[in-house]
């Protein structure tokens, strides 16, 4: 069996060569219909569009992408092609909630907000939200939480987004990105929910690019209908908007979901619906490496998160080489999310 892997999939190399796969690995973004057309599978990250133009007239029977969002696969495609596809659901919920744990202790110092007195409005609520959820309500945040799709199909406990607009003094995207159906997130974060927002709150997008319209995100922060921007991910990357780069008090490579504990849960989900497919035993092991001898927790509880990330690290390599973007995520160095 041949299987086409990007060669960014940490912890990957020589567990498929162990489960009796010839694999090539490739650059995500390069992987070609050519280099498909023998495959019997795909393991790939969001760089690497799955559709009729990479898989038409390959042997590809099933694909898998070792991460949450799925919108670089064609699913209908797929469907019609009779290939079978998975992703990796929850597999980097808990980096994302790092991420966004130590973003807002870092607003915090800088005197941006109140992290135990302020409102966090949570736009989607699938795995990564609710993990947000739970790191905030453990820094003492007030939560409100939205999500339509969830809410229509019977579950309780969320508001609507104007009600987010009205009391939260920092909004959270953890959408996927749609374009059509009862709730598109194309463009969820406009002009007008910009110009709707009444507390001066804190943006911060670690979902998909394009469901905050970057532009008007830049005009806002201009007219101070917003206090302070967190952006992990951005429209039309890897080729960010220079202003809002500029503006934004952090900013990072689209790397909130890269912590070595995340991407090895990638990492073990892939390797194992592979396994499940192919009917083959999972007899594997994935494990995240250690910490760096001598690190140990020191502080308080902020002071320590922020010991095993402090996103001002990556925002400052960024913002000093913009066009770097695509090589400072892809050669990201993992971060632990836990001391042990």
């Amino acid at each position: 069996m041949r299987l086409i892997a990007d060669d960014k999939i940490p912890y990957l190399r020589g567990v498929p060569e162990s489960l009796g796969f010839e694999t090539v690995y490739l650059p995500g973004n390069a992987i070609s219909a050519e280099d498909v057309r023998n495959a019997d599978a795909l393991m790939v990250r969001t760089r690497t569009r799955c559709d009729g133009a990479l898989l038409r007239g390959s042997k590809v029977r099933f694909v898998v992408t070792a991460t949450i969002g799925y919108d670089h696969i064609d699913t209908e495609y797929l469907r019609q092609a009779g290939i079978e596809w998975t992703n990796c659901p929850g597999c980097n919920a808990s980096s994302v909630g790092q991420y966004v744990r130590s973003s807002l202790i870092v607003l915090d110092r800088l005197g941006l907000l109140d992290l135990r007195r302020c409102c966090v409005g949570i736009v989607g609520v699938g795995h990564v939200g609710r993990e947000v959820e739970k790191v905030c309500r453990e820094s003492g945040c007030r939560i409100m939480l939205n999500d339509p799709p969830r809410e229509a199909a019977g579950e309780k406990g969320f508001v609507s987004l104007e009600a987010i607009v009205r009391e939260c003094d920092v909004i959270t995207f953890h959408t996927p990105l749609t374009r059509d159906g009862d709730f598109p997130t194309f463009h969820l974060g406009n002009a007008d929910f910009f110009a709707s927002l009444r507390k001066r709150p804190v943006i911060i997008n670690a979902s998909r690019g394009e469901v905050v319209d970057n532009k008007a995100w830049v005009r806002s922060l201009d007219s101070q209908t917003t206090r302070a921007a967190v952006v992990d991910t951005w429209e039309n990357e890897p080729h960010i908007y220079p202003d809002l780069l500029e503006r934004a008090t952090i900013a990072t490579p689209h790397i909130a979901g890269y912590s070595a504990d995340g991407k090895a849960n990638a990492t073990r989900q892939s390797l194992a619906a592979l396994c499940r497919f192919f009917g083959i035993k999972p007899d594997f092991e994935i494990l995240p490496p250690p910490l760096p001898d001598g690190m140990k927790p020191a502080g308080s509880p902020e002071e320590q998160a922020l010991q095993l990330y402090n996103p001002l690290r990556d925002t400052a390599a960024l913002k000093a080489a913009p066009d770097s973007f695509e090589n400072l995520r892809g050669n990201y160095p993992l971060r632990r999310e836990k001391w042990n």
